[in-house]
């Protein structure tokens, strides 16, 4: 009896240092995966719930239990107290429950622990499946609450794979989508490539977070000068507006709170290395860096740098206004296919209509427009190596 004794003493020992090293292996897991032991503790209990349904009774409810310092684990049925039991499985009657604890109410819930003697090994197989789904489940949720709060930010990532002309890119943890739409008009992407893009959208879906990103969204620019230009950063320099055609051609326009600070200059950097920088990363797209202006009709001149304007008539109201350039400047002004023209409109936010100096004597101005000569501010225009 005594070695009997001793025996299962023994195994009981045995059973307890392998539940507890198995408790303390996904205890490690869960912090080497960021996440934490409750969540782990709370996928294990379910799955022992679930265990014990498939194996022991699927009618009877039951609440598993693992003590947190022990990793010991209990299940215990549930009965709802009653005046007269009409199901034995899910009832149990008031009197019954009274001879064990006299507090007992109708409308109780009464718990009896009923942990089958070989409920470990089933337990062991069943838990394995459940706690690893459910360790997916979390690290999901940690890669979504990452880049959900990212949104309107650059990625750094590698590109993985290209199918149906979208680009799926590495980011070590997960992937991001680089759809068509969004990519760079002649812009090709090779396994191994790294590439920045702007994080357009994080949706949760069944198979994990999806991570949308943009090459062409003008916050890319945006967000490039930011990490770029110390200035930036500082909170001296900022980007007031900017308007892109991606892969062509780009304007931003901006402004310092610091009037020692040329904010143009900033921008570009050392001779050019900032600016040029994201020139190389946006694949030789052209930026011109004007300075925004409170005045409406000097931010316009600015706006259509390179060229040179004689005079600004605006109409504030309807925000239109109508822009003299020298007759050798005309060409230049509108740009090509109307480009410079079509992006100074975009980063002004007013509709511009250019006229030559020939062609402005031959016509009235509109009434209500207010014409101011103006002189350009100082701009940069950077381009890549052909």
């Amino acid at each position: 009896m005594i070695k009997r004794s001793r025996g299962k003493a023994k195994k009981k020992v045995q059973e307890i240092d392998k539940g507890q090293a198995f408790m303390e292996a996904f205890e490690a897991l869960g912090r080497e995966r960021g996440i934490a032991p409750e969540v782990l503790f709370d996928a294990i209990e379910a799955a022992l719930t679930s265990a014990y349904h498939r194996n022991f009774s699927s009618a009877q409810n039951v609440r598993v239990e693992i003590d947190r310092g022990t990793f010991a684990y209990h299940v215990y049925a549930l009965k709802t107290v009653v005046e007269e039991v009409v199901n034995d499985i899910t009832e149990i009657s008031v009197e019954e429950a009274r001879k064990i604890n006299p507090a007992y109410e109708v409308g109780d819930v009464f718990e009896q622990e009923v942990t089958p003697a070989n409920f470990g090994r089933i337990a062991a197989q069943t838990a394995k499946q459940v706690v690893v789904q459910r360790i997916r489940e979390a690290e999901r949720g940690n890669i979504y609450d990452e880049f959900s709060n990212r949104a309107s930010d650059i990625l750094n990532g590698t590109v993985q794979r290209v199918e149906n002309r979208n680009v799926y890119i590495d980011l070590g943890k997960t992937e991001a989508l680089l759809p068509a739409a969004e990519q760079i008009e002649g812009e090709e992407y090779r396994h191994g490539d790294r590439i920045k893009a702007y994080i357009l959208e994080v949706r949760k879906t069944s198979k994990g977070p999806q991570i949308t990103v943009s090459r062409t969204h003008p916050g890319l620019l945006k967000r490039l000068f930011e990490l770029e230009v110390p200035e930036i950063q500082d909170g001296i320099v900022e980007i007031k507006s900017v308007a892109r055609e991606p892969g062509m051609r780009s304007k931003i326009a901006v402004f310092s709170r610091e009037e020692d600070v040329d904010p143009v200059g900033a921008c570009v950097g050392h001779k050019g290395l900032r600016v040029q920088a994201i020139v190389n990363e946006l694949r030789n797209e052209k930026i011109d860096i004007v300075k925004w202006n409170a005045d409406p009709a000097c931010y316009i001149a600015n706006a259509l740098s390179p060229a040179k304007v004689v005079s600004v008539a605006t109409k504030e109201d309807e925000k239109v206004s109508r822009v003299v350039v020298p007759d050798y400047q005309l060409s230049l002004a509108i740009g090509k296919e109307g480009q410079n023209a079509r992006l100074a409109a975009k980063l002004t936010g007013w509709k511009i209509d250019i006229k030559s100096e020939t062609q402005a004597a031959d016509e009235e101005l509109d009434e209500g427009m207010d014409v101011v000569e103006v002189t350009g501010e100082a701009s940069f225009s950077a381009e890549g190596e052909s």
